[in-house]
């Protein structure tokens, strides 16, 4: 007889993980490691944010228990990134969130649901997305659909392809969307785009699924949630999932919330019901710390303001590295006009390895680099190199 794993089929390793490990173990001085995803200074560090940072000590002095707190977690802590994602459609029993472990948490809980509500609905995904979009979908049992996003050749939104797309989607299916600073193009809808896509889905009886882990980091906190506000107000039924990951750099700590806008208050109150049975089988509940963190940065007036304009620094920086990169060569004047931690260079797979075997440099074989995974300093040589493997 057979070991219980002995069936199990090889997985392909994660690529991106891999080349987290190759540049660790790279000790060229003039390294630029462009693929992890995480915020980093001029000077390379992935500092803990000063409003976080005072919010822990807070939280070490005041915390009396560690006992559970159910399966919602931190009830203050979902009100509070709903006043910050929502605005004023945030309120009344047809929109309702809970925290989950980071923003895979919610994606997966997310797709969770809708295996239980409508399994034979079809995820409709955009071209290229985020690695992990992918197999969360499939983990859930769901059928996947694509629909063109990005042309690498034009460096530009794929729109009216994706128009198309849409356009074949049937009633009660599921369309994933990036609520700002798309990963991996940087390239956003714009107002006019993310209109036209509101009226399909409401038209053809869409369900709305919007990622957004990044608000903030583009064109301000306002700003970068527009585009979600406007879809959910538009539509009957919506799915969001939320991560602080990045805007708050609670990365390690894994703070994200999933939401849920139903037809009515009762179909809500089923669909929460449906998501805290599927949280219970996933993870029974989630971890407090980061998320009680978050809530008391931003109930307290000062340490929000404090996280608010640390915040700004951390958007300033991005969107003045993308500047310098824009400036440095025509072929890569596209990357000021794009959003957030990530755009993809005009290079080969082939060209990539040569970025990382001759230059130092590591980005993901398709292209997608961190923007803030250089300092300042280093800006010249990076474009000097991806030049030097454009030109052969």
């Amino acid at each position: 007889m057979s070991g219980l794993f002995s069936g199990l089929e090889p997985i392909q390793p994660d690529a991106l993980l891999q080349l987290m490990v190759m540049a660790r173990a790279d000790d060229r001085p003039q390294k630029i490691d462009a693929g992890v995803g995480v915020y980093k200074t001029s000077d390379g560090d992935t500092p803990v944010m000063s409003a976080v940072r005072k919010a822990e000590q807070r939280l070490h002095d005041a915390q009396s228990s560690k006992s559970y707190l159910g399966m919602r977690g931190d009830a203050g802590y979902a009100e509070e990134i709903g006043k910050l994602l929502f605005g004023p459609l945030w309120g009344g029993d047809r929109l309702v969130g809970l925290q989950t472990p980071g923003g895979c948490g919610a994606l997966a809980l997310g797709f969770a649901l809708v295996r239980a509500a409508r399994p034979q609905a079809k995820v409709w995904v955009g071209t290229p997305t985020w690695p992990n979009h992918e197999p969360l979908i499939k983990g859930a049992g769901l059928t996947i659909e694509t629909y063109p996003y990005y042309d690498k050749a034009s460096t530009s939104v794929q729109f009216d392809e994706m128009v198309a797309a849409l356009e074949r989607a049937d009633e009660g299916d599921v369309v994933l969307l990036h609520g700002c600073c798309h990963n991996p193009t940087g390239a956003d809808l714009d107002a006019g785009q993310w209109a036209k896509v509101r009226s399909i889905i409401a038209a053809r009886k869409l369900v709305p699924f919007v990622d957004i882990a990044y608000q903030g980091l583009g064109d301000g906190l306002e700003e970068d949630a527009a585009g979600a506000r406007s879809v959910v107000e538009a539509v009957d039924e919506a799915i969001i999932a939320q991560s602080c990951d990045k805007n708050f750099g609670m990365y390690r700590d894994r703070v994200g919330t999933l939401f849920v806008k139903g037809r009515d208050a009762d179909a809500t109150k089923l669909a929460l019901d449906w998501i805290m049975q599927l949280a219970r089988e996933l993870w029974s509940m989630p971890p407090d710390h980061g998320a009680a963190v978050v809530r008391m940065v931003l109930e307290d007036d000062e340490l929000r303001e404090e996280w608010r304009a640390e915040l700004d620094s951390m958007r300033d920086r991005i969107n003045s590295l993308r500047e310098m990169i824009a400036a440095c060569d025509p072929r890569l004047e596209y990357i000021g006009r794009q959003k957030g931690m990530f755009s993809m260079l005009p290079v080969s797979p082939e060209q990539v390895v040569r970025l990382r075997e001759e230059f130092a440099i590591y980005v993901a074989g398709s292209g997608r680099f961190n923007i803030c995974g250089m300092g300042d300093d280093q800006v010249a040589y990076f474009c000097n190199s991806v030049k030097a493997v454009i030109d052969g």
